[in-house]
Protein backbone atom coordinates (compact mmCIF):
# COMPACT_ATOMS: atom_id res chain seq x y z
CA UNK A 1 0.00 0.00 0.00
CA UNK A 2 1.29 3.46 -0.95
CA UNK A 3 1.05 5.88 1.97
CA UNK A 4 1.58 9.65 2.21
CA UNK A 5 2.36 11.16 5.62
CA UNK A 6 1.97 14.89 6.31
CA UNK A 7 4.36 16.00 9.05
CA UNK A 8 2.75 19.26 10.20
CA UNK A 9 5.25 20.09 12.93
CA UNK A 10 5.23 23.75 11.82
CA UNK A 11 1.62 23.80 10.70
CA UNK A 12 0.08 23.58 7.25
CA UNK A 13 -1.09 26.04 4.63
CA UNK A 14 -2.20 25.82 1.03
CA UNK A 15 1.05 26.92 -0.59
CA UNK A 16 3.15 24.74 1.73
CA UNK A 17 1.06 21.72 0.72
CA UNK A 18 1.46 22.32 -3.00
CA UNK A 19 5.19 22.98 -2.59
CA UNK A 20 5.67 19.71 -0.67
CA UNK A 21 3.80 17.80 -3.40
CA UNK A 22 6.07 19.32 -6.04
CA UNK A 23 9.18 18.54 -4.01
CA UNK A 24 8.12 14.93 -3.59
CA UNK A 25 7.90 14.50 -7.35
CA UNK A 26 4.44 15.55 -8.56
CA UNK A 27 4.75 16.86 -12.12
CA UNK A 28 4.86 20.66 -11.90
CA UNK A 29 3.88 20.97 -15.57
CA UNK A 30 0.67 19.05 -14.88
CA UNK A 31 -0.12 21.46 -12.06
CA UNK A 32 0.65 24.40 -14.34
CA UNK A 33 -1.71 23.05 -17.02
CA UNK A 34 -4.43 22.60 -14.38
CA UNK A 35 -4.03 26.17 -13.13
CA UNK A 36 -3.98 27.56 -16.68
CA UNK A 37 -7.27 25.77 -17.42
CA UNK A 38 -8.98 27.76 -14.64
CA UNK A 39 -8.93 30.63 -17.14
CA UNK A 40 -8.08 33.26 -14.56
CA UNK A 41 -6.50 36.19 -16.45
CA UNK A 42 -2.89 36.96 -15.66
CA UNK A 43 -2.54 34.15 -13.13
CA UNK A 44 0.60 32.03 -12.89
CA UNK A 45 2.71 30.44 -10.18
CA UNK A 46 6.41 30.21 -9.55
CA UNK A 47 8.53 27.79 -7.55
CA UNK A 48 11.98 28.21 -6.12
CA UNK A 49 14.35 26.49 -3.76
CA UNK A 50 14.70 28.33 -0.44
CA UNK A 51 16.29 27.76 2.95
CA UNK A 52 14.26 27.63 6.14
CA UNK A 53 16.29 27.50 9.36
CA UNK A 54 19.12 25.77 7.51
CA UNK A 55 16.95 23.28 5.57
CA UNK A 56 16.25 23.33 1.83
CA UNK A 57 12.61 23.44 0.76
CA UNK A 58 10.44 24.41 -2.20
CA UNK A 59 8.49 27.66 -2.04
CA UNK A 60 5.30 27.98 -4.12
CA UNK A 61 3.91 31.42 -4.89
CA UNK A 62 0.94 32.56 -6.97
CA UNK A 63 1.23 35.72 -9.04
CA UNK A 64 -1.86 37.56 -10.27
CA UNK A 65 -3.29 41.02 -10.90
CA UNK A 66 -4.95 42.86 -8.03
CA UNK A 67 -8.53 41.76 -7.54
CA UNK A 68 -11.33 42.50 -5.09
CA UNK A 69 -13.92 39.82 -5.78
CA UNK A 70 -15.90 38.26 -2.90
CA UNK A 71 -16.98 34.94 -4.35
CA UNK A 72 -19.72 32.57 -3.25
CA UNK A 73 -19.32 28.81 -3.30
CA UNK A 74 -21.32 28.59 -6.53
CA UNK A 75 -18.89 31.01 -8.21
CA UNK A 76 -15.90 28.93 -7.20
CA UNK A 77 -17.56 25.70 -8.31
CA UNK A 78 -18.19 27.24 -11.73
CA UNK A 79 -14.49 28.06 -12.04
CA UNK A 80 -13.54 24.50 -11.07
CA UNK A 81 -16.15 22.88 -13.32
CA UNK A 82 -14.91 24.89 -16.31
CA UNK A 83 -11.29 23.77 -15.90
CA UNK A 84 -10.76 21.48 -18.87
CA UNK A 85 -7.41 20.09 -17.72
CA UNK A 86 -8.86 18.66 -14.48
CA UNK A 87 -10.22 15.14 -14.30
CA UNK A 88 -13.59 14.46 -12.69
CA UNK A 89 -11.86 13.08 -9.59
CA UNK A 90 -9.64 16.16 -9.28
CA UNK A 91 -12.65 18.47 -9.60
CA UNK A 92 -14.51 16.45 -6.94
CA UNK A 93 -11.61 16.77 -4.49
CA UNK A 94 -11.26 20.52 -5.08
CA UNK A 95 -14.99 21.01 -4.54
CA UNK A 96 -14.88 18.95 -1.33
CA UNK A 97 -12.13 21.17 0.08
CA UNK A 98 -14.09 24.33 -0.67
CA UNK A 99 -17.29 22.77 0.67
CA UNK A 100 -15.46 22.02 3.93
CA UNK A 101 -14.52 25.70 4.23
CA UNK A 102 -18.06 26.81 3.36
CA UNK A 103 -19.54 24.45 5.95
CA UNK A 104 -17.21 25.76 8.66
CA UNK A 105 -17.93 29.38 7.79
CA UNK A 106 -21.68 28.79 7.67
CA UNK A 107 -21.53 27.25 11.14
CA UNK A 108 -19.61 30.07 12.78
CA UNK A 109 -21.71 32.80 11.13
CA UNK A 110 -25.09 31.14 11.55
CA UNK A 111 -25.97 31.00 7.87
CA UNK A 112 -25.96 28.53 4.95
CA UNK A 113 -23.16 27.40 2.67
CA UNK A 114 -24.87 29.04 -0.30
CA UNK A 115 -25.01 32.43 1.42
CA UNK A 116 -21.41 32.43 2.61
CA UNK A 117 -19.16 34.70 0.58
CA UNK A 118 -15.46 34.00 0.69
CA UNK A 119 -12.88 36.72 1.15
CA UNK A 120 -9.22 35.74 0.71
CA UNK A 121 -10.04 32.02 0.66
CA UNK A 122 -12.09 32.84 -2.44
CA UNK A 123 -9.26 34.97 -3.81
CA UNK A 124 -7.25 33.80 -6.77
CA UNK A 125 -4.20 32.62 -4.83
CA UNK A 126 -6.28 30.36 -2.59
CA UNK A 127 -8.28 28.97 -5.52
CA UNK A 128 -4.98 28.10 -7.17
CA UNK A 129 -3.63 26.55 -3.94
CA UNK A 130 -6.68 24.34 -3.47
CA UNK A 131 -6.97 23.24 -7.10
CA UNK A 132 -3.23 22.54 -7.34
CA UNK A 133 -3.37 20.55 -4.08
CA UNK A 134 -6.34 18.51 -5.34
CA UNK A 135 -4.55 17.71 -8.61
CA UNK A 136 -1.31 17.02 -6.75
CA UNK A 137 -2.81 14.51 -4.33
CA UNK A 138 -4.59 12.77 -7.18
CA UNK A 139 -1.34 12.47 -9.16
CA UNK A 140 0.50 11.30 -6.05
CA UNK A 141 -1.85 8.28 -6.10
CA UNK A 142 -1.44 7.40 -2.42
CA UNK A 143 -3.80 4.73 -1.14
CA UNK A 144 -3.93 6.45 2.24
CA UNK A 145 -3.00 9.89 3.59
CA UNK A 146 -2.10 10.17 7.26
CA UNK A 147 -1.15 13.32 9.18
CA UNK A 148 0.62 14.21 12.40
CA UNK A 149 -0.97 16.13 15.21
CA UNK A 150 -1.48 19.74 14.17
CA UNK A 151 -0.18 22.96 15.77
CA UNK A 152 -2.32 26.06 15.36
CA UNK A 153 0.15 28.56 16.79
CA UNK A 154 -0.65 31.32 19.23
CA UNK A 155 -1.56 34.98 19.38
CA UNK A 156 -4.10 37.05 17.51
CA UNK A 157 -4.71 37.97 13.87
CA UNK A 158 -6.92 40.53 12.19
CA UNK A 159 -9.57 39.06 9.91
CA UNK A 160 -12.39 40.62 7.90
CA UNK A 161 -14.57 40.63 11.03
CA UNK A 162 -11.98 42.08 13.41
CA UNK A 163 -9.23 40.74 15.66
CA UNK A 164 -9.48 37.02 16.50
CA UNK A 165 -7.46 34.62 18.58
CA UNK A 166 -5.55 31.84 16.81
CA UNK A 167 -6.99 29.52 15.66
CA UNK A 168 -9.56 31.77 14.02
CA UNK A 169 -13.21 30.64 14.23
CA UNK A 170 -13.36 29.11 10.75
CA UNK A 171 -10.07 27.26 11.20
CA UNK A 172 -11.13 25.98 14.62
CA UNK A 173 -14.37 24.65 13.15
CA UNK A 174 -12.44 22.87 10.40
CA UNK A 175 -10.14 21.31 12.99
CA UNK A 176 -12.94 19.65 14.96
CA UNK A 177 -11.98 16.03 15.52
CA UNK A 178 -8.34 16.70 14.61
CA UNK A 179 -5.78 16.18 17.42
CA UNK A 180 -3.93 19.43 18.09
CA UNK A 181 -0.55 20.06 19.70
CA UNK A 182 0.70 23.22 21.38
CA UNK A 183 3.72 24.78 19.69
CA UNK A 184 4.93 28.00 21.40
CA UNK A 185 5.11 30.19 18.28
CA UNK A 186 3.28 33.51 18.16
CA UNK A 187 1.97 33.03 14.65
CA UNK A 188 -0.91 31.42 12.81
CA UNK A 189 0.75 28.12 11.90
CA UNK A 190 -2.30 26.43 10.39
CA UNK A 191 -4.36 28.50 7.95
CA UNK A 192 -7.98 27.91 6.91
CA UNK A 193 -6.90 26.57 3.53
CA UNK A 194 -4.36 24.25 5.12
CA UNK A 195 -6.93 23.00 7.64
CA UNK A 196 -9.49 22.36 4.90
CA UNK A 197 -7.03 20.40 2.76
CA UNK A 198 -5.92 18.38 5.78
CA UNK A 199 -9.47 17.64 6.93
CA UNK A 200 -10.46 16.49 3.44
CA UNK A 201 -7.52 14.28 2.44
CA UNK A 202 -6.28 12.79 5.74
CA UNK A 203 -7.94 9.59 6.93
CA UNK A 204 -6.35 9.65 10.40
CA UNK A 205 -3.83 11.42 12.61
CA UNK A 206 -0.89 10.10 14.59
CA UNK A 207 2.82 9.30 14.44
CA UNK A 208 4.69 8.26 11.30
CA UNK A 209 3.46 4.74 10.49
CA UNK A 210 5.71 1.76 9.89
CA UNK A 211 6.69 2.15 6.25
CA UNK A 212 9.47 1.95 3.69
CA UNK A 213 10.22 5.55 2.68
CA UNK A 214 10.49 6.27 -1.03
CA UNK A 215 10.40 10.08 -1.26
CA UNK A 216 10.43 13.07 1.07
CA UNK A 217 9.31 16.57 0.09
CA UNK A 218 9.54 19.89 1.93
CA UNK A 219 7.14 22.78 1.34
CA UNK A 220 8.24 26.14 2.71
CA UNK A 221 6.10 28.73 4.44
CA UNK A 222 6.74 32.38 3.61
CA UNK A 223 8.50 33.29 6.85
CA UNK A 224 11.55 32.15 8.79
CA UNK A 225 11.17 31.29 12.47
CA UNK A 226 14.16 31.60 14.78
CA UNK A 227 13.92 28.17 16.40
CA UNK A 228 12.27 25.90 13.83
CA UNK A 229 12.13 25.26 10.11
CA UNK A 230 8.89 26.69 8.73
CA UNK A 231 8.24 23.72 6.45
CA UNK A 232 5.64 21.05 5.82
CA UNK A 233 7.27 17.65 5.33
CA UNK A 234 5.59 15.08 3.09
CA UNK A 235 6.83 11.51 3.42
CA UNK A 236 5.76 8.97 0.80
CA UNK A 237 6.39 5.25 1.06
CA UNK A 238 4.89 1.79 1.18
CA UNK A 239 3.51 -0.44 3.92
CA UNK A 240 3.08 -4.17 3.83
CA UNK A 241 -0.58 -5.15 3.68
CA UNK A 242 -1.58 -2.38 6.04
CA UNK A 243 -5.32 -2.06 6.61
CA UNK A 244 -7.06 1.16 5.71
CA UNK A 245 -7.43 3.20 8.89
CA UNK A 246 -9.32 6.20 10.08
CA UNK A 247 -10.45 7.93 13.26
CA UNK A 248 -14.11 7.91 14.20
CA UNK A 249 -16.26 9.20 17.05
CA UNK A 250 -18.33 6.81 19.13
CA UNK A 251 -21.06 8.12 21.40
CA UNK A 252 -23.62 6.20 23.43
CA UNK A 253 -26.35 6.58 26.01
CA UNK A 254 -28.39 4.33 28.30
CA UNK A 255 -32.18 4.69 28.17
CA UNK A 256 -34.88 2.87 30.08
CA UNK A 257 -37.97 4.99 29.47
CA UNK A 258 -38.09 5.02 25.66
CA UNK A 259 -40.43 2.67 23.70
CA UNK A 260 -38.80 0.22 21.31
CA UNK A 261 -40.49 1.88 18.35
CA UNK A 262 -38.83 5.18 19.26
CA UNK A 263 -35.39 3.55 19.44
CA UNK A 264 -35.94 2.07 15.99
CA UNK A 265 -37.06 5.45 14.67
CA UNK A 266 -34.01 7.19 16.16
CA UNK A 267 -31.65 4.62 14.65
CA UNK A 268 -33.06 5.18 11.16
CA UNK A 269 -32.99 8.95 11.60
CA UNK A 270 -29.34 8.89 12.68
CA UNK A 271 -28.35 6.69 9.74
CA UNK A 272 -30.21 8.94 7.32
CA UNK A 273 -28.36 11.94 8.81
CA UNK A 274 -24.95 10.43 8.09
CA UNK A 275 -24.07 8.07 10.96
CA UNK A 276 -21.69 5.29 9.88
CA UNK A 277 -23.47 2.78 12.14
CA UNK A 278 -26.11 2.76 14.89
CA UNK A 279 -26.89 -0.22 17.09
CA UNK A 280 -28.66 -1.05 20.35
CA UNK A 281 -27.84 -3.49 23.12
CA UNK A 282 -30.05 -4.81 25.91
CA UNK A 283 -28.54 -3.92 29.32
CA UNK A 284 -29.36 -3.98 33.03
CA UNK A 285 -29.26 -0.52 34.56
CA UNK A 286 -29.35 0.69 38.17
CA UNK A 287 -31.74 -1.17 40.48
CA UNK A 288 -31.76 -3.96 37.86
CA UNK A 289 -34.01 -2.00 35.53
CA UNK A 290 -33.92 -3.36 31.97
CA UNK A 291 -32.71 -0.75 29.52
CA UNK A 292 -31.14 -0.18 26.13
CA UNK A 293 -27.69 1.03 25.23
CA UNK A 294 -27.83 3.10 22.02
CA UNK A 295 -24.43 3.40 20.30
CA UNK A 296 -23.53 5.61 17.34
CA UNK A 297 -20.39 5.56 15.18
CA UNK A 298 -19.79 8.63 13.04
CA UNK A 299 -17.20 10.87 11.45
CA UNK A 300 -15.79 13.38 13.98
CA UNK A 301 -17.13 16.37 12.07
CA UNK A 302 -20.69 14.95 12.24
CA UNK A 303 -20.64 14.32 15.99
CA UNK A 304 -22.33 17.47 17.32
CA UNK A 305 -25.14 17.34 14.76
CA UNK A 306 -25.92 13.65 15.33
CA UNK A 307 -25.61 13.99 19.09
CA UNK A 308 -28.29 16.67 18.91
CA UNK A 309 -30.65 14.18 17.27
CA UNK A 310 -30.05 11.64 20.05
CA UNK A 311 -30.66 14.25 22.77
CA UNK A 312 -33.84 15.49 21.09
CA UNK A 313 -35.42 12.14 20.28
CA UNK A 314 -34.62 10.12 23.42
CA UNK A 315 -34.72 12.81 26.13
CA UNK A 316 -31.52 11.34 27.58
CA UNK A 317 -29.71 13.34 30.27
CA UNK A 318 -26.20 12.44 29.15
CA UNK A 319 -24.15 11.03 26.27
CA UNK A 320 -20.67 9.49 26.54
CA UNK A 321 -18.18 10.25 23.74
CA UNK A 322 -14.79 8.87 22.78
CA UNK A 323 -12.59 8.73 19.70
CA UNK A 324 -11.32 5.42 18.36
CA UNK A 325 -8.92 4.33 15.63
CA UNK A 326 -10.59 2.03 13.11
CA UNK A 327 -8.87 -0.51 10.85
CA UNK A 328 -10.78 -1.56 7.75
CA UNK A 329 -10.35 -3.67 4.69
CA UNK A 330 -9.57 -1.60 1.62
CA UNK A 331 -12.90 -1.53 -0.19
CA UNK A 332 -14.44 -0.84 -3.57
CA UNK A 333 -17.89 -1.13 -5.08
CA UNK A 334 -17.99 -4.19 -7.32
CA UNK A 335 -20.70 -5.41 -9.73
CA UNK A 336 -21.16 -9.02 -10.85
CA UNK A 337 -23.46 -10.49 -13.48
CA UNK A 338 -26.01 -13.19 -12.66
CA UNK A 339 -28.74 -14.94 -14.66
CA UNK A 340 -31.25 -12.38 -13.33
CA UNK A 341 -29.10 -9.30 -13.94
CA UNK A 342 -26.27 -7.33 -12.37
CA UNK A 343 -25.79 -7.36 -8.60
CA UNK A 344 -23.86 -4.59 -6.85
CA UNK A 345 -21.67 -5.53 -3.91
CA UNK A 346 -18.65 -4.51 -1.90
CA UNK A 347 -15.22 -6.02 -2.44
CA UNK A 348 -12.85 -5.87 0.54
CA UNK A 349 -9.16 -6.79 0.55
CA UNK A 350 -6.73 -7.18 3.42
CA UNK A 351 -3.47 -8.85 2.49
CA UNK A 352 -4.31 -12.15 0.83
CA UNK A 353 -7.80 -12.24 2.37
CA UNK A 354 -10.64 -11.15 0.07
CA UNK A 355 -14.34 -10.77 0.86
CA UNK A 356 -17.22 -10.03 -1.50
CA UNK A 357 -20.58 -9.06 0.00
CA UNK A 358 -23.61 -8.61 -2.27
CA UNK A 359 -25.76 -5.59 -1.41
CA UNK A 360 -29.14 -6.49 0.05
CA UNK A 361 -31.09 -3.89 -1.94
CA UNK A 362 -29.60 -5.05 -5.23
CA UNK A 363 -30.39 -8.72 -4.51
CA UNK A 364 -33.87 -7.97 -3.15
CA UNK A 365 -34.79 -5.98 -6.26
CA UNK A 366 -33.96 -8.92 -8.56
CA UNK A 367 -35.63 -11.45 -6.26
CA UNK A 368 -38.87 -9.45 -6.33
CA UNK A 369 -38.74 -8.80 -10.08
CA UNK A 370 -38.25 -12.46 -11.01
CA UNK A 371 -40.12 -14.05 -8.07
CA UNK A 372 -37.13 -16.11 -6.92
CA UNK A 373 -35.92 -16.69 -3.36
CA UNK A 374 -33.63 -13.99 -2.07
CA UNK A 375 -30.98 -16.48 -0.98
CA UNK A 376 -30.78 -17.82 -4.56
CA UNK A 377 -29.81 -14.38 -5.82
CA UNK A 378 -27.23 -14.03 -3.06
CA UNK A 379 -25.69 -17.39 -3.95
CA UNK A 380 -25.66 -16.59 -7.67
CA UNK A 381 -23.86 -13.29 -6.97
CA UNK A 382 -21.28 -14.99 -4.76
CA UNK A 383 -20.71 -17.68 -7.41
CA UNK A 384 -20.31 -15.04 -10.13
CA UNK A 385 -17.69 -13.32 -8.01
CA UNK A 386 -15.76 -16.55 -7.42
CA UNK A 387 -15.75 -17.29 -11.15
CA UNK A 388 -14.27 -13.84 -11.93
CA UNK A 389 -12.36 -13.30 -8.71
CA UNK A 390 -8.86 -12.90 -10.14
CA UNK A 391 -9.96 -10.40 -12.78
CA UNK A 392 -12.01 -8.31 -10.33
CA UNK A 393 -9.23 -8.18 -7.72
CA UNK A 394 -6.64 -7.26 -10.35
CA UNK A 395 -8.84 -4.42 -11.56
CA UNK A 396 -9.37 -3.22 -8.01
CA UNK A 397 -5.69 -3.18 -7.04
CA UNK A 398 -4.72 -1.44 -10.29
CA UNK A 399 -7.18 1.45 -10.05
CA UNK A 400 -8.39 1.53 -6.49
CA UNK A 401 -8.69 4.50 -4.20
CA UNK A 402 -9.77 3.49 -0.67
CA UNK A 403 -13.19 4.53 0.55
CA UNK A 404 -12.77 7.61 2.68
CA UNK A 405 -14.84 10.39 4.20
CA UNK A 406 -17.17 12.40 2.03
CA UNK A 407 -14.06 12.26 4.39
CA UNK A 408 -15.07 13.90 4.30
CA UNK A 409 -14.63 16.96 5.29
CA UNK A 410 -12.09 21.29 5.55
CA UNK A 411 -13.47 31.30 5.12
CA UNK A 412 -12.62 34.46 5.43
CA UNK A 413 -9.82 36.72 4.47
CA UNK A 414 -7.53 37.46 7.36
CA UNK A 415 -4.82 40.02 7.98
CA UNK A 416 -2.01 39.16 10.31
CA UNK A 417 1.42 40.39 11.23
CA UNK A 418 4.27 39.56 8.92
CA UNK A 419 5.91 37.45 11.58
CA UNK A 420 2.99 35.00 11.40
CA UNK A 421 2.32 34.98 7.66
CA UNK A 422 2.47 31.52 6.21
CA UNK A 423 1.52 31.65 2.58
CA UNK A 424 1.79 34.57 0.26
CA UNK A 425 3.45 37.92 0.35
CA UNK A 426 0.39 40.06 -0.35
CA UNK A 427 -3.12 40.57 1.01
CA UNK A 428 -6.26 40.48 -1.13
CA UNK A 429 -9.73 41.95 -1.16
CA UNK A 430 -9.30 44.20 1.86
CA UNK A 431 -7.17 47.17 2.75
CA UNK A 432 -7.04 47.44 6.53
CA UNK A 433 -4.29 50.00 6.50
CA UNK A 434 -2.42 48.33 9.36
CA UNK A 435 0.43 46.86 7.40
CA UNK A 436 -0.62 43.31 8.31
CA UNK A 437 -1.25 40.40 5.96
CA UNK A 438 -3.08 37.17 6.66
CA UNK A 439 -2.91 34.41 4.08
CA UNK A 440 -3.94 30.92 3.21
Amino acid sequence: MRVAYLDCSSGISGDMTVAALIDVGVNVNALRAAVDSLRLPGVKFTTQSVMRCGFRAVHFQVEHPEQHAHRHLADIKRIIDGAGALTARQKDLARLIFEAIAGAEAKVHGTTVDEIHFHEVGAIDSIVDIVAAAVGFDLLAADDVIASTVPTGRGQVRIAHGVCTVPTPGTAELLKGVPLVDVPVDAELTTPTGAAILKTVASRFGPLPAMTIEQIGYGAGAKDFADRANVLRLVVGTTDDAPQSDRVLVFETNVDDVPGETIGYVKQKLLAAGALDVFSTAIQMKKDRPGTLVSVICRPEDGDRLEGILFAETGTFGIRRHFVERHKRVRKVCTVETAWGNVAGKLGVYGSSTVFTPEFESCAKLAARYAVPLHDVYRAAELAFEQNKSELIAEMTANMKPETRSDHTHDHGHDQGSESSHDHGQSHDHDHGDGHDHHH
